[in-house]
């Protein structure tokens, strides 16, 4: 099994979910932060389904993934 780390951002409508490490573009939403898990979920396995394994050669591996906030003159 393949392990994936997913950023899941909220909004005031609902949640967006997407992996790192992965080739190409993908994305999950919902309503609740569970939705949105399980939709990126369906949507990674379609994109490999769809485009091959060759997606999830990513080189080199991502080994950590951190959120950080900094602020920017205006």
């Amino acid at each position: 099994m393949k392990q994936f780390k997913i950023i899941v951002e909220k909004y005031p409508d609902g949640y967006v979910a997407y992996p790192l490490g992965l080739r190409g573009v993908v994305v999950g939403e919902g309503d609740s932060y569970e939705q949105a898990l399980q939709d990126v979920q369906s949507a990674i396995k379609f994109h490999i389904n769809s485009f091959g394994k060759e997606v999830l050669d990513v080189d080199p591996p991502i080994l950590e993934a951190f959120v950080a906030e900094t602020g920017i003159a205006q």
